[in-house]
């Protein structure tokens, strides 16, 4: 009867305290053990598990549509586009503003000189930044409708056959550029032209090494073709933020990569 009574009065003592028990009683009650330490494996576990929460905001909604999965939070900063997930016919960013870099084209006022405010600003950092160090960056294409894309993605069709367009241009809706958010980046040292030679230039590689730094990713990187469905566009950069972008390039992920980690640590 003793052993019952003083059970029950520890376990009231816990229930008013508001904590969940970190003792492990068994036989003696009146003998306390210490708090069980984690093991690495379980440090880091959790580590990574909190580097990858993300608030519920940063995660595509989904409505499916003429069997398509589209978007319906498009303003999204994080919005996954990818050959899944659509963003809609209508969306055009409410924030697009001019970049105040160089431009391949020059000052030409055109459709494909936008980005969305945070991340034309961020872009402007980033090529600032590359100004310090002598290398010299040029935005060859950002915003690109709905209908942009459409006319675009025809084009090549018409050229190569729609299944080998595919590889290489997104059909119309599951275009980042359409976010507002993407701006594909070249140097004179490859004639101002987005190719995979510019890996190679000292320009594509300062790219690839501090452009998170900024809050930019490589989106289609080389050997992640299998995750991405595109093939490697060391020009290709989309802004997601510092925070997450450097994440993604410390853990050398992808977009979706990321996304997954992310679904895993909710």
């Amino acid at each position: 009867m003793k052993k019952k009574h003083l059970a029950t009065a520890f376990a009231a003592v816990l229930l008013l305290s508001g904590c969940q028990s970190q003792f492990n009683v068994s036989g003696d009650e009146n003998q306390s053990h210490p708090e069980k330490k984690a093991t690495k494996e379980e440090k880091v576990d959790k580590q990574t598990s909190n580097e990858f929460s993300i608030p519920d905001s940063a995660f595509n909604v989904i409505k499916e549509i003429g069997g398509k999965k589209i978007i319906q939070n498009p303003d999204n900063m994080y919005a996954l586009v990818n050959k899944t997930y659509a963003l809609p016919e209508s969306y055009i960013p409410r924030d697009l503003v001019r970049a105040n870099v160089s431009y391949s084209f020059g000052d030409a006022q055109i459709e494909k000189a936008l980005m969305r405010k945070e991340a034309a600003e961020a872009l402007a950092d980033m090529f600032n930044a590359a100004k310090q160090e002598n290398i010299e960056l040029f935005a060859v294409s950002g915003y690109r409708s709905y209908v942009r894309q459409e006319a675009v993605f025809n084009n090549d069709a018409a050229k190569k056959g729609i299944e080998e367009a595919k590889k290489l241009v997104a059909v119309p809706g599951e275009s980042e550029h359409q976010t507002g958010l993407t701006m594909d980046i070249s140097a004179h040292s490859v004639n101002l032209d987005v190719v995979q030679e510019f890996e190679n230039t000292a320009e594509g590689k300062w790219l690839a090494d501090n452009a998170h730094k900024y809050g930019f990713i490589l989106r289609y990187p080389k050997g992640k073709e299998t995750i991405t469905q595109y093939e490697y566009e060391p020009w290709h950069f989309r802004y997601v933020g510092k925070k997450y972008a450097t994440i993604i390039y410390e853990n050398n992920l992808t977009l979706e990569e990321f996304f997954e980690r992310a679904h895993e640590a909710k």
